[in-house]
């Protein structure tokens, strides 16, 4: 039921996530799902944990994938760039379309709050293997890629990911030059 729950926010968003849809989905008797989640709430936070946790698995394969180096500004901000940020422009859309529709669901953006120490866990581990670890801290990696995605999404650029590896490589452009 979570599984579908979590496919059904990642394709139609979370107005689309209801006790009937997901248990036609899962399926599953309309019972079962209102016997797990008491509200639609709680069935939500349970879709935006599971979703939430594909995003951290995702991320995490890729940055598996960054040999350890001394990697350039530009190339640093390429490979997290490209570990942190989904690889399609429909992906990235959908993975950024939840997480600003989570403020309107509080029991959503507390489940994102709490998976945010996952996240910033990868983007240690890209810092350590690019050779930047101790020079820019993971959360600010994390909101320049956050706002690059944002950015690039609402102006229509082709490609999100190029665009946050230019503004992340600056930052540690800036950053490597103190």
């Amino acid at each position: 039921m979570v599984a579908a729950a979590a496919d059904l926010l990642e394709s139609e968003g979370f107005d689309a996530v209801s006790h009937r849809a997901v248990a036609r989905i899962a399926g599953v008797p309309l019972g079962s799902t209102t016997y797990y989640f008491a509200s639609l709430d709680d069935l939500r936070a349970a879709a935006a944990s599971a979703l939430a946790q594909r995003w951290v698995r995702r991320m995490a394969r890729a940055a598996d994938a960054v040999r350890e180096g001394t990697y350039d500004p530009a190339e640093a901000g390429r490979r997290i760039a490209r570990a942190v940020l989904p690889g399609d422009r429909r992906a990235v859309l959908s993975e950024y379309e939840q997480l600003l529709a989570a403020a309107r669901h509080p029991a959503v953006a507390t489940v994102l709050r709490e998976m945010r120490p996952a996240f910033v866990q990868v983007i240690d581990d890209l810092l350590i293997r690019t050779g930047w670890a101790g020079r820019v801290r993971s959360d600010v990696v994390l909101a320049v890629l956050d706002g690059a995605a944002v950015s690039a999404l609402s102006e229509g650029r082709a490609d999100v990911r190029e665009f946050g590896a230019g503004l992340l490589a600056e930052l540690l452009g800036t950053v490597g030059r103190s």
